[in-house]
């Protein structure tokens, strides 16, 4: 017999008022702003619990196939750097608190809350989709970012390996691919980034928000810690691929005064470039980051949502383009030059323009010599 759902009316967006979860980093899911009805059957916020006594329950992980029917997304912003990404996942269980991408669980009916981080879509055909679409008459080679939304290696990764299926595809064809992720795991895949390398068409980001590994369990619960992701651009700094070092996203008052220390670390382990952006905060984010900073950090609470309001013109969340991701005014000018000046410091340079020369295509024909 089915479980009974739980229905709980849109307007009824309140928050638990004192509840994290060990290893998640929402605590809560705030309702869907698609739906009429906020439906979930486990929601915790659904469970009656008195927070000052009792331990919030665990929400087991679950996955689901994605029967997507393509793999490349394709976009138009003109501030992203990219127009082209592949992503083998939806929704992503490291639980990054801040992470912009948790609204887009909301159009499959989920919460950008536990939702999106316990509630995981993988597209176990991904290789197999995007053999397809570069065998395509349409393809023309251009750089795909992996991933665009989601890490592509986040911990089920460690078993599906779809992420390195999708590489295996890409050194088939030797077309360019550019990773950004927070998981030491990516050194798993380094026989295939050392092909790739070999045609100058791969180039890795390790994402580093904080050396505290303390404010790094309840910002980013089930990422790789930050001397994993040290070790990591150690790694494949030794294999000669090109390594950069993403701080993002820099979140004024808790950890823009890292900036220096984060480009030093990660130069000193072999990062050769490096690229920022300022914490954005769309749609349900914003209440879910307002909460975690009264869960985590009362003290800083108004501080850092000040900052950010300043940043974004007296607002939590801009999505103006050209500022959502570096932000406006005085503070946001302070961090472009904190980083400008720690980037000059700790020698690092300017990020590779990734070949499309060696693309090749497994169905063209050899010419014969005559």
């Amino acid at each position: 017999m089915p479980a009974k759902r739980k229905f709980r009316p849109v307007i009824d967006e309140t928050p638990p008022s004192s509840a994290s979860i060990r290893g998640r980093g929402a605590s809560w899911s705030p309702a869907n702003r698609f739906e009429k009805l906020h439906v979930d059957l486990t929601d915790v916020d659904c469970v009656d619990l008195d927070p000052a006594t009792e331990e919030q329950p665990r929400r087991a992980t679950q996955y689901f196939r994605d029967g997507t029917k393509s793999i490349i997304t394709r976009n138009s912003s003109p501030d992203v750097g990219f127009e082209t990404s592949l992503n083998p996942y939806r929704g992503c269980e490291h639980g990054c608190i801040y992470c912009y991408a948790r609204p887009t669980h909301e159009y499959l009916g989920f919460s950008a809350g536990l939702d999106f981080e316990s509630k995981i879509m993988v597209k176990m055909n991904a290789p197999e989709l995007l053999r397809a679409e570069l065998e395509s008459p349409s393809w023309q080679s251009q750089t795909l970012v992996m991933s665009g939304v989601t890490d592509p290696y986040q911990p089920i990764e460690r078993k599906l390996r779809i992420t390195r299926g999708c590489l295996e595809v890409l050194v088939k064809f030797r077309n360019p691919v550019a990773i950004i992720t927070k998981n030491h795991l990516v050194t798993r895949d380094v026989d295939l980034l050392c092909e790739l390398a070999k045609h100058n068409a791969v180039a890795v980001n390790l994402s580093v928000t904080s050396l505290d590994p303390n404010l790094q369990q309840v910002l980013e619960p089930r990422t790789t810690s930050p001397q994993g992701r040290l070790d990591a651009i150690k790694q494949l700094r030794a294999a000669k691929i090109p390594i950069g070092v993403m701080v993002a996203p820099i979140i004024p008052g808790l950890t823009d005064y890292e900036v220096p220390k984060i480009l030093d670390a990660a130069a000193k382990a072999g990062a050769q470039f490096a690229g920022y952006t300022i914490i954005r905060l769309p749609w349900a984010v914003a209440p879910l980051f307002e909460h975690w900073l009264e869960e985590h950090f009362p003290d800083r609470k108004e501080k850092v949502l000040g900052r950010i309001r300043d940043m974004r013109g007296n607002r939590l969340n801009n999505s103006q383009w050209h500022s959502r991701m570096t932000g406006e005014g005085v503070f946001a000018e302070q961090i472009a030059s904190l980083f400008r000046v720690g980037c000059r410091r700790a020698g690092i340079g300017e990020r590779p323009v990734l070949s499309t020369a060696s693309f090749r295509k497994s169905t063209t024909q050899l010419r014969l010599k005559l």
